[in-house]
């Protein structure tokens, strides 16, 4: 029996990771080029060389402000964001077996937006504890809240998300209270704006952070895609076929943990990416972990960069909040799959 039955050939392959990085390449050129000033493609690649391998291209300082330290490191922590939340709700929607499962909903974003603003604000840990750590010590927070409300409920997989809601909210309710009783009045604005996602702020600093973070999360998904493909028979299935069942969920917990953690220290809270985007990866390549990961990463990020243009150019002279925009979207799209998962597939 050929190759070409059992899955794509190489070429194949080659020509869909080749489309994917031309259509990664496009959304970074809009994001550069898009936005109050309007600036030139030749001009934007023109500010790149410049950037980047340190020409001396004819291009004015505040264009080249304007598209390398602003534009450009605001698209691509936006496409680090986009995939590195898709991945986390791929993973999430296979370990528990749940196409609604996803960091937003779960609690792990509330959990972790609670642990930066501790230390944003409180000073929680002083100058040993990073915004990062304390993000990442609040996911871990939310996700042990969920797996004790999910157990106690009895475990199972409808369960698990409203336990999550009841974290989430938990989470918001002692994020709200630190920001009203403890932060002053400028510090209340700008927490509150970056809960609801922003992206204005970031520099390339943040980017050594998250980028690091983001390509070695994604390793690690990799490495266990075919235990995630075992899981959609049940841990018991998995079990059966050699799936070290334990160690693969708390791996991928806290690899899903680290990756929302990071991003919502830098970003804020960022819904429904991880919803969405899986589900419309699973329609294009299948639910092979295989394929379904990297087209989680590629599509998560495509879609944040778009939403992040979508931000800055919808109300004019205004920025909107990016999860705003992702829960325009993402909103309807929950209802569809809520309304899909009513019966067994």
């Amino acid at each position: 029996m050929s190759h070409a039955v059992h899955g794509p050939n190489w070429p194949a392959r080659f020509g869909i990771a080749l489309l994917a990085v031309i259509a990664l390449a496009v959304a970074v050129a809009l994001a550069v080029t898009i936005g109050e000033m309007a600036i030139p493609l030749d001009t934007a690649l023109k500010a790149l060389g410049n950037g980047l391998f340190d020409l001396d291209l004819p291009v004015s300082a505040i264009q080249q402000g304007v598209i390398f330290d602003y534009r450009l490191s605001r698209a691509v922590m936006a496409g680090l964001c986009g995939g590195s939340l898709a991945l986390s709700g791929a993973i999430l929607q296979a370990l528990l077996r749940n196409p609604l499962a996803e960091p937003y909903i779960l609690g792990i974003s509330a959990g972790a937006s609670t642990g930066a603003v501790a230390v944003m604000i409180l000073g929680v840990g002083g100058t040993a504890m990073t915004v990062s750590a304390g993000a990442f010590i609040g996911s871990c927070a939310a996700l042990a809240v969920v797996a004790l409300l999910a157990a106690g409920a009895g475990g199972a997989s409808d369960r698990v998300i409203l336990a999550g809601v009841a974290a989430s909210q938990l989470f918001n309710a002692a994020t709200a209270t630190i920001v009203t009783t403890l932060a002053s009045a400028e510090q209340a604005r700008g927490v509150m704006f970056w809960l609801l996602g922003n992206f204005g702020g970031v520099r390339w600093p943040d980017l050594w952070v998250a980028t690091p973070v983001a390509l070695l999360g994604f390793g690690i998904c990799m490495l266990h895609a075919k235990a995630l493909d075992a899981f959609a028979f049940g841990a018991d299935a998995a079990a059966s076929l050699g799936v070290a069942v334990m160690r693969v969920r708390i791996v991928l917990f806290a690899t899903t943990a680290v990756l929302t953690a990071v991003m919502v220290s830098i970003v804020g809270t960022i819904g429904f990416v991880g919803l969405v985007i899986p589900h419309a990866a699973r329609f294009l390549v299948g639910a092979g972990h295989a394929r379904l990961l990297p087209a989680c990463l590629v599509i998560g990020a495509i879609f944040m960069i778009l939403a992040d243009i979508l931000s800055r150019v919808l109300v004019p002279q205004q920025i909107l909040p990016i999860g705003v925009v992702t829960a325009l979207f993402g909103a309807p799209a929950f209802a569809f799959i809520l309304y899909r998962a009513r019966t067994p597939a």
